[in-house]
């Protein structure tokens, strides 16, 4: 596995104190403006903190520790310098679908694991459907293969959510949902 911390850390033998997941966490990883722009893990965090590329603003309660060094991990942090964020959506992709559709099937709303779940053209590609954010949910393999190729209203199922595109404002709504489970999210937010 390739580790993105620096090599004289991982020489002097630092480790995660706890369960080993602390660098799996997710931070809130703000502007200089302190405009939330992003989630990343803890381990992608750290890295930019050491580097001098951000700022702890807000710390999680795990630690790293070094021979030399306990860090502490941090849940929120903030650029030093001021990135300009041009318009933009995500990358139409299967990790980004089901990240919209918040791991939930669209048909019979059940949340599952992203490996228990497809994706579903709503229109059928045999139909003319396109891959697109409009057209492309996430659904259990249960109704997938329910609706077959038939539209939604000749299998009788409608998906929950109309799908639209990943935006800067799904972005942040997703990030609301995720700092329900981090109080130190929420002034950050602007819940």
């Amino acid at each position: 596995m390739r580790s993105h911390l620096p090599a004289s850390m991982l020489a002097s033998g630092m480790h995660s104190e706890g369960d080993g997941h602390a660098l799996h966490q997710p931070v809130l990883v703000l502007n200089a403006s302190y405009e939330p722009i992003n989630v990343c893990a803890a381990r992608r965090a750290i890295v930019l903190v050491l580097k001098g590329v951000a700022m702890t603003e807000e710390e999680n309660g795990h630690f790293l520790h070094a021979a030399r060094l306990a860090l502490r991990v941090p849940s929120v942090i903030r650029l030093l310098e001021y990135r300009r964020i041009p318009h933009q959506s995500r990358a139409l992709s299967r990790k980004n679908i089901l990240l919209r559709d918040r791991n939930t099937c669209q048909y019979c709303s059940v949340t599952l694991p992203s490996g228990e779940l497809t994706l579903d053209h709503v229109i059928p590609r045999s139909r003319g459907g396109l891959s697109t954010w409009e057209n492309l949910v996430a659904c259990c393999h249960l109704c997938n293969r329910r609706k077959g190729n038939q539209l939604p209203h000749e299998a009788n199922m409608k998906p929950a959510r109309e799908p639209r595109s990943f935006n800067l404002h799904t972005s942040r709504h997703i990030m609301r949902l995720m700092g329900r489970s981090d109080d130190k999210w929420r002034k950050y937010l602007f819940y």
